[in-house]
This record gives C-alpha cells, sequence and structure tokens, in this order.
C-alpha cells in the first residue's frame, strides 16, 4: 500500500502566493518521477509540473515563470510554490508518484486532491 497525503490549498487573492505539499508513504522502494496535475470543472485533468529524482523539471506554458515545483527525496515529499496566481489557476490540484516496490517496477499513484480557488 502507498499514500500519498497533499496539504495546502485554500482561498487565496489574485496576485497571490500559495504553496502545496504531498508526502508519499508505505511500500516504497524508490520514488521516481513525482508531479502536479489540476483539474477545473466541467474541463480535463492537465500537468501543472513534474520532477525527476534527479530534480530536473517540467512546467505546462500557463505556469511557467510563476510555479515551482521541487522535492525532498529523503521525506518522499513533493512541493508546488504558487505565486502570481490567476483566478484561471482554479482548479482542484493532484499529485503524483511514480513509484518502485516489491509489487510494481513503477506505478503512479495519486493524492486525493486539494481545492485551490483563486478569488477576490
Amino acid at each position: 500500500q502507498v499514500q500519498l497525503v497533499e496539504s495546502g490549498g485554500g482561498l487565496v487573492q489574485p496576485g497571490g502566493s500559495l504553496g502545496l505539499s504531498c508526502a508519499a508513504s508505505g511500500s516504497i522502494s524508490r520514488v521516481n518521477a513525482m508531479g502536479w496535475y489540476r483539474q477545473a470543472p466541467g474541463k480535463e485533468r492537465e500537468l501543472v509540473a513534474t520532477i525527476t529524482s534527479g530534480g530536473s523539471t517540467n512546467y505546462a506554458d500557463s505556469v511557467k515563470g510563476r510555479f515551482t515545483i521541487s522535492r525532498d527525496n529523503a521525506k518522499n515529499t513533493v512541493y508546488l510554490q504558487m505565486t502570481s496566481l490567476k483566478p484561471e489557476d482554479t482548479a482542484v490540484y493532484y499529485c503524483s508518484a511514480d513509484i518502485s516496490n516489491v509489487y510494481w517496477s513503477n506505478k503512479r499513484y495519486w493524492g486525493q486532491g486539494t481545492q485551490v480557488t483563486v478569488s477576490s
């Protein structure tokens, strides 16, 4: 069993900042890539940012320069720092982790989702 527990999120005004974190625990041999995705009402889930175990990052064009993904490998935790937030960033944010263990060579797990609302 693997669990991803997210924290952070909430209501913020346009132009504000917010941070998310996601910790993986359970049956883990290795945490490979980690990432953040989001889903707005009536839209499909989309990639926000990913980070490899070595620290290489990838961002959606819509968040480049505003969001920063990072991770602490010792804590199996991924972070998303969001700045200059816009109303269109409003969505449920999900973390993901590609995990290797005794059962799977590389399986993607998902967090429960956390709501981010950008509104005045």
